[in-house]
Order: C-alpha cells, then sequence, then structure tokens
C-alpha cells in the first residue's frame, strides 16, 4: 500500500469511521461532516502562502468564509509549495498550502525557531493527472514510459515509442510541459512518477497548473503533469499503469482505492503551539475546511474530499473538536 494510502487509512481508522463510499456519478462529501455555522468574535486578516495547485481551493474556502465573517480580510499568494514552509517561519502568513509533504529539512527549520513542529492538515486529495491534448490518440501510459518520457533517464521520445500509429503523431516528438522547482507538484510527479530521477531539460517549465494544462490544450505533440482539478475541455487525461498492471482511470473511487498511482493528499500547514489554543480567527477557518462546505469547495475545484474519519483526526491535532 502506497504511503499517502497508508496515511488515510491510518486517519479513518484512528478516528473510529469507515471511509466513505462513493456511487459511480458526481462526487459527494461525507454526510458525516459537519454543516458549518458561524461563530462569534471572528475577526482579522487571514494570509495563505504556498501551493500554486491549491489557488482556486483558498479562492472558494475564502470566499464562502467571507460569507460568514465579511469582516475579515484575506490574502492569498500562490507561487509554489516551497514558499510556504519559510513564510510560516517567518510569520508572514497564518496558513501554508502545499501539495506536497514538507521536507524533513524544512520541518527542522521550522522546528529550531518554535521548538515545536508545524502542524499538518490533510484537507483533499488529488490524483496528479497526465495530460495530452483532446485530439491525440494516445489514452494510457505507464510509469515506465513517463519516467523515459519526462527524465534524463530516458531519450527524446516520439509518440510512435508510446504506441501511437497515427502517422501525424507517429514519428512527431513529445513536446513536454511542466512546472518549476518552487511547486510541490515538480517534486512529487519528480518522485512518484520519475524515480528521483532529473527532468529532461526540453521540459517547458510553466508558472503554474493551469498554465501546463492550457498549454498542452493549445499543442496537439503537447504532454504535460497536473493536478487533476485543472483539466479542461481541450485536453484528457490518461489513464496510468504501474509495474505491468492494468491502466488506472485518476478518479475519486482509485485516488481511495490506492489503484491509481499518483494520487496525494493536499495538504494546508499551520504554526500551532500544542500548549496554547488557536485564536478564533484560525480555529474557525479550519473548522470551515472541514466542514461540508468547505469540502463542497474542495469538490467545486475538481480535487476530491477527505472522509468524515481524516476530518476529525487532522481537528484533534489542533485542539479542536467537531
Amino acid at each position: 500500500m502506497k504511503r499517502w494510502m497508508r496515511g488515510l487509512v491510518a486517519g479513518v481508522i484512528a478516528a473510529g469511521a469507515s471511509a466513505v463510499l462513493v456511487a459511480a456519478g458526481p462526487v459527494k462529501v461525507d454526510a458525516k461532516l459537519t454543516e458549518y455555522k458561524a461563530s462569534q468574535g471572528v475577526a482579522g486578516t487571514i494570509k495563505s502562502v504556498g501551493s500554486d495547485t491549491m489557488n482556486n481551493v483558498m479562492a472558494h474556502w475564502n470566499e464562502s468564509f467571507q460569507k460568514f465573517y465579511p469582516g475579515v480580510k484575506i490574502e492569498v499568494e500562490g507561487k509554489g509549495s516551497s514558499t510556504a514552509p519559510p513564510a510560516l517561519i517567518q510569520g508572514q502568513s497564518q496558513f501554508g498550502p502545499m501539495s506536497r509533504e514538507m521536507k524533513s529539512s524544512e520541518i527542522d527549520e521550522f522546528e529550531k525557531k518554535y521548538g515545536y513542529k508545524p502542524t499538518k492538515l490533510r484537507v483533499g486529495i488529488d490524483a496528479l493527472a497526465v495530460f495530452v491534448n483532446k485530439d491525440n490518440p494516445l489514452s494510457e501510459i505507464s510509469l515506465d514510459q513517463l519516467k523515459k518520457v519526462f527524465s534524463v533517464a530516458g531519450p527524446d521520445m516520439t509518440w510512435g515509442e508510446l504506441g501511437v500509429t497515427d502517422a501525424k503523431y507517429k514519428d512527431q516528438k513529445v513536446v513536454l510541459y511542466g512546472r518549476n522547482s518552487a511547486s510541490g507538484t515538480y517534486q512529487y510527479f519528480k518522485e512518484h512518477a520519475l524515480g528521483k530521477q532529473d527532468y529532461k531539460s526540453t521540459v517547458k517549465e510553466q508558472p503554474g497548473s493551469s498554465a501546463v494544462v492550457q498549454a498542452v490544450g493549445t499543442d496537439t505533440l503537447g504532454m504535460g503533469y497536473s493536478g487533476i482539478g485543472y483539466a479542461t475541455a481541450d485536453t484528457k487525461m490518461l489513464k496510468v499503469s504501474t509495474h505491468g498492471e492494468k491502466s488506472v482511470t485518476p478518479a475519486y473511487e482509485t485516488a481511495l482505492s490506492g489503484e491509481y498511482p499518483l494520487a496525494r493528499f493536499l495538504y494546508v500547514y499551520v504554526n500551532f503551539d500544542p500548549t496554547k489554543a488557536l485564536e478564533p480567527l484560525r480555529a474557525e477557518f479550519i473548522r470551515f475546511m472541514y466542514s461540508k462546505q468547505g469540502q463542497e469547495d474542495v469538490v467545486k475545484d475538481g480535487y476530491f474530499p477527505v472522509p468524515e474519519g481524516v476530518a476529525k483526526a487532522d481537528l484533534k491535532t489542533v485542539g479542536l473538536s467537531k
């Protein structure tokens, strides 16, 4: 079982609940999640610095939260997951959204200053998708092929070498699009798809997840990787296989089951002093993220909601209960 899936199962079991079961059709949030209701004494400014992948989610949370608290000011900066740890350490933000876990070096730097570790909140689930243009005949790819296509471990690849027989594509080289090194998505894809091999120098780095998908949508020879929430009508997501197993479509069911090999949690890190209670503003924003409305915003942006067991377990890590 993959590490991220072990974390999901552990969180659910620890909470004494089972994962939400999803029928075919639109993704729905766990019915056990709490309906959010406004509280008293909530005011101030929220600053979020971190993941570009989570920009839209943070924007929706902010918009929804301000309906309960119109006087709260919210600022979001999403230039990449690597910007979250230093912003938290320097006190420049209250929330650090990340599409990867913090590195041990980042955690050590935080602990060196505060004497305790940053708190990790699992706020959503993403299936990191491999995109091609909607007119491209390719429908699936293996992790071994992805490693050859994107990393220095393989030669420049043609579409024919990936199994495409269409004369329009067969002898054409795959045009690669990706993120820059500040991105958690860049780091996650490098570790889990490329076996930690470096990227080819020919990968065209884009400023954000949306830009990657947009580039592939206008380039019939293009291939890129991005969070599933950025899918567009001009692109399609490839099924992905690993170690000779069947190809799997990125979807909620396959993410929860662990079948899809590039599924991951989306995180928000906070500076929580375990000897003190959270102030009302941060406490209520965290409660909102894990509420029915907050997880509906996650779904609205094309990502997948966390089960009630994960919400309950992570709320406890910051001294909050449902």
